[in-house]
């Protein structure tokens, strides 16, 4: 099963190897983790971990969610993310830190994009657009959308202005770079989805 946690995106920086390469990477914060729910395969058909993360005041949170945790003994989480079972000996209450990856594992990070608003078909799906020479009236258009006589309609999927970002997006394959477990801090290579203090799932691959 793969390792996850849930965590933070704080921003981006530069991070110098001794043999005096540069590599950017995203700085995250992620956990202390608590282990909210356990699921079985006997009881719910399918084995995972409800995994809890960022205190709040009790007052933020709905009374469903307020009282669930109180039974359990938990102090009061602000977000929530469900994941694989990757270690069976975790329980309801166990604290789960950013030291169950090492350096130099390989990790899928999910996280919801930044929304850009509305956006017209060069911009969202990098059409051409036409011709910007005097006289033309065909610019960022997106042009012909459909057949003629058959099938008379718009295909599923034409590309079409529309909102561009602030969607769930996964980026693969990317590389621990350093680990300050005192911190809770994790140096990510490349780029992560969102802006900056958004909500990230980190999953080792």
């Amino acid at each position: 099963m793969k390792k996850a946690l849930i965590g933070k995106k704080i921003g981006m920086t530069q991070y110098l190897h001794e043999d005096g390469t540069v590599v950017p990477v995203t700085v995250c914060e992620l956990g202390p983790c608590i282990v909210v729910q356990k699921k079985g395969a006997q009881k719910d058909g399918y084995a995972a971990l409800k995994l809890g993360f960022s205190e709040v005041k009790e007052l933020r949170l709905s009374k469903a969610i307020r009282s669930d945790l109180k039974k359990k003994g938990l102090k009061p989480l602000r977000h929530f993310r469900e994941v694989d079972l990757f270690d069976d000996s975790l329980d309801v209450g166990s604290v789960v830190t950013c030291s169950i990856f090492a350096e130099n594992d390989m990790v899928d990070v999910t996280g919801v994009s930044k929304g850009k608003g509305f956006a017209g078909v060069v911009k969202r799906y990098g059409f051409h657009g036409g011709g910007e020479t005097h006289g033309s009236t065909f610019h960022r258009a997106p042009g012909s959308i459909g057949a003629c006589a058959f099938p008379s309609e718009v295909w599923r999927g034409q590309g079409m202005p529309g909102r561009l970002g602030n969607m769930t997006v996964t980026v693969k394959n990317l590389k621990i770079v350093k680990i300050l477990e005192d911190k809770n801090i994790v140096l990510i290579s490349g780029a992560v989805p969102g802006r900056k203090n958004s909500l990230i799932t980190v999953r080792g691959r």
